[in-house]
Parts: structure tokens; C-alpha cells; sequence
């Protein structure tokens, strides 16, 4: 019984990464495939790791200027990143709560969220340089208008949903509103808050990208633009990896902090 059950948990090992290795080796050969058309100026996995060699090596170079390094570039991103994702989340969780707990709120706020909600990050990008008069704030405001809406979306459901038992056990126990707040409605409301979170987080990565292609003079976005400018599709390939990449590591930290800071069951 426990040499099955380790060969078992060693099959799925084994499984979890011989999946990854086979998808990417297929994705490799499906991009191979399609360099070789003739009609194309797709590159090939070979000729971009060629033609940005030097990039791949050396992320952390910084020439002055626009001369400078991946390492340096996401850098840049994040730090937008950041700031309009941090300031997000403090006021969308606040009004998440705010509208769950207050019907007239609620229904005085909802219509504006379904307008704004669908507006697409690009067109939010003329009237925050309009507002603001500085490409940096701009791209800040862009990502903060982003974000924002599954973070308040989430939060108010969450705390919707609620279990009436609880908010019995609140009265019984004679607690403050404050109290209320951080024992019984914050804790049962955690899960759904992440999940909104996560989904920001996604939506300002791609925020930041469209924000700086237009309004920046660096960052991964600028670079994309400067390469596209210079017909450079190597570089605009490596900078697609690096973009997924970062990413997926932004999302598999949101959903580690997700599930140590959440009540598991």
C-alpha cells in the first residue's frame, strides 16, 4: 500500500511537469511551422533567440536613456503597476463595502459602475492626459480605472453573500459595528475580495502595457512601440515572453497570498 501510494504521488509529479514541457515543446513547433511560410516575416524560435541574444543575457544593462535592460523596463512597469493597482484595491474594497451595506448607496453607485465598467483601458487614455497633463500620472489613473471594477464587483458580493448565521453570532455576542467588521463580515468576505484582487491584477499588467505604448517613455509597453517602430519583430516576440511571464508570476503570487491569508475550510 505505500509503495503504491508513492509511486502514485510520483506519477503526478512527474505528470504536473512532463504537461508543461509537451505544451510549450507543441506551441514551439506550431510557431516553427508557421515561420516557414514564405508569405510571413514571423521569425523562428531559433532566429529570435539569435537576434536578442544580448537581451537574454544581460537584463540588468542600463546605457542611459532608452538604453536600458528588460530588468530595468519591467521595473518601470510595475512601479505604474503598483501605484494604480494599490490605489484600486484601498477604493474599490471600499466601496464594495460601502454599497453592500447602504441600498440607497447602492443603488446610486451601480448605474455609473455598468457605464464605466465595459470602457476599454485605451479609451480611458486621452482624458486621463487631458486631466492629468503628464504621461506618468496618465498611465497611473489608466490602470486605477481598470482594476477597479472587479474589485468593488467582488467585495460587494462577497459580503452579500455572507451567512445570515453569522451576523446572528454578532448580535448575540453584543459586537460593535468595528467589531463586526473585522471578525465576522472581513474573514467571510476574504475569498471573494482575492478573487477580485487576482483579476485586477491581470487587468493592470495589461493597463500598464496599453498606458505606456502611448504615453511613456519607458517601460515594456514603450519598448514594444520602439520595437515595432524599428521593425524589429524579434524583440517585440521577447518582450510578449517576458510579458506573460511576468504575468503569471504577478498571479501565482496573488493566489499563494490568496490561500495562506484566506479562512480555508
Amino acid at each position: 500500500m505505500f509503495i503504491n501510494t508513492k509511486k502514485l504521488i510520483f506519477h503526478r509529479q512527474f505528470q504536473s511537469i512532463i504537461a508543461p514541457v509537451v505544451g510549450i515543446a507543441v506551441m514551439l513547433c506550431v510557431w516553427h511551422l508557421l515561420s516557414l511560410n514564405p508569405q510571413t516575416s514571423l521569425p523562428s524560435p531559433f532566429q529570435v533567440t539569435t537576434d536578442t541574444w544580448g537581451l537574454i543575457i544581460d537584463p540588468f544593462f542600463n546605457k542611459g536613456g532608452n538604453n536600458k535592460g528588460f530588468f530595468w523596463l519591467i521595473l518601470a512597469s510595475l512601479e505604474r503597476v503598483a501605484f494604480g493597482y494599490s490605489l484600486a484595491a484601498i477604493v474599490g474594497i471600499s466601496i464594495g463595502f460601502i454599497i453592500s451595506l447602504n441600498k440607497f448607496t447602492k443603488d446610486a453607485i451601480d448605474p455609473i459602475i455598468q457605464i464605466l465598467r465595459p470602457v476599454a483601458p485605451l479609451a480611458w487614455l486621452p482624458l486621463a492626459q487631458a486631466i492629468f497633463l503628464k504621461p506618468n500620472p496618465s498611465a497611473i489613473f489608466v490602470i486605477f480605472i481598470t482594476a477597479i471594477w472587479p474589485i468593488i464587483l467582488n467585495t460587494a458580493l462577497g459580503v452579500q453573500l455572507i451567512p445570515r448565521d453569522y451576523t446572528n453570532v454578532s448580535k448575540i455576542l453584543g459586537l460593535t459595528s468595528f467589531e463586526n467588521f473585522l471578525k465576522i463580515q472581513l474573514p467571510a468576505t476574504l475569498p471573494y475580495i482575492f478573487t477580485g484582487l487576482r483579476i485586477a491584477l491581470g487587468l493592470s499588467w495589461l493597463a500598464v502595457v496599453a498606458a505606456e505604448m502611448l504615453l511613456s517613455d519607458d517601460g515594456i509597453g514603450f519598448f514594444i512601440v520602439d520595437a515595432y517602430n524599428n521593425s524589429n519583430i524579434s524583440e517585440i516576440i521577447l518582450a510578449i515572453i517576458y510579458l506573460g511571464g511576468v504575468g503569471l508570476f504577478l498571479d501565482k503570487i496573488m493566489g499563494y497570498l490568496s490561500f495562506k491569508l484566506t479562512p480555508q475550510e
